[in-house]
């Protein structure tokens, strides 16, 4: 029994003898099958190929896989007083990232803004002895292996602990949520790409699907807006490296908001 990996999005899947037939996750309009079509490949395979690596990302400790796999996001260690917790996921562990989060206090929970960034979320967990994964119920459908430690919350906030506090925004996703953290030097959005920092790092952006160039509507740009309004915030940190505002993030947000509503009318 082997929990395949789908190399187009990086999702790992329930175990079974021979690869599934077919990734619901990349059949999305939201994403893409690969053209060469569908594929599988293993975590030794991936291994092989390819390593995890560890760097700070102005000030927050960040994982990925280099050379660059599936959409190529990086997660991020929130940590605090309270417990550290694992932002977005990658699709591979190693005994030195264990060690180094171990090192920095241990991981007290996993939290990840949407499917796409799923990955191997169940072996980040049980390599910290089963900490929970908290993912937004609105998104339980999208959960392709299941297991004991997923949190399937319902409602618009959840406080993790004191410092880290879960928004769902949708947009992209139904149930797609950032992580509003408390730090000693200003507070700061961890937003995955459900608010997509652009490449200036003056702006952020929206998008339904973004492989398909499907523009998100304004209602529901509209109610991320809301949902973020009690939230202050002097950061935003993005889904992949180096792509944050860092200061002056929340009149970013707000501009970023009113200049994408003109754009699509």
């Amino acid at each position: 029994m082997t929990c395949f990996l789908c190399p187009q999005c990086g999702v790992q899947f329930a175990a079974t003898q021979t690869p599934p037939e077919n990734c619901p996750i990349c059949e999305d309009e939201r994403q893409y099958v690969r053209w060469e079509g569908q594929a599988w490949i293993t975590g030794e395979e991936l291994s092989a190929g390819h390593r995890l690596v560890m760097k700070d990302d102005a000030g927050v400790l960040a994982f990925g896989i280099e050379p660059r796999f599936a959409i190529g996001q990086r997660a991020l260690l929130a940590q605090t007083p309270h417990g550290n917790v694992l932002w977005d996921c990658i699709s591979m562990v190693s005994d030195e990232a264990v060690a180094e989060i171990n090192r920095r206090g241990g991981l007290a929970a996993i939290a990840i803004s949407h499917c796409h960034y799923y990955s191997v979320m169940v072996e980040w967990s049980e390599a910290f002895g089963g900490v929970p994964i908290y993912l937004h119920a609105d998104d339980r459908q999208w959960i392709m292996r299941p297991h004991n430690a997923i949190v399937s919350w319902a409602g618009e906030t959840l406080a993790i602990n004191p410092s880290l506090t879960l928004v769902r925004c949708g947009g992209h996703f139904a149930g797609g949520q950032v992580l509003h953290w408390k730090r000693d030097d200003g507070n700061t959005l961890l937003s995955g790409d459900i608010l997509q920092v652009t490449p200036t790092r003056r702006h952020v952006s929206f998008m339904y699907s973004y492989p398909n160039y499907i523009p998100l509507n304004a209602p529901a740009v509209r109610r991320i807006a809301a949902a973020l309004e009690p939230f202050e915030f002097d950061d935003i940190y993005g889904a992949w490296w180096q792509q944050n505002i860092i200061g002056g993030a929340r009149t970013a947000f707000h501009a970023s908001i009113a200049r994408y509503l003109q754009a699509i009318g």
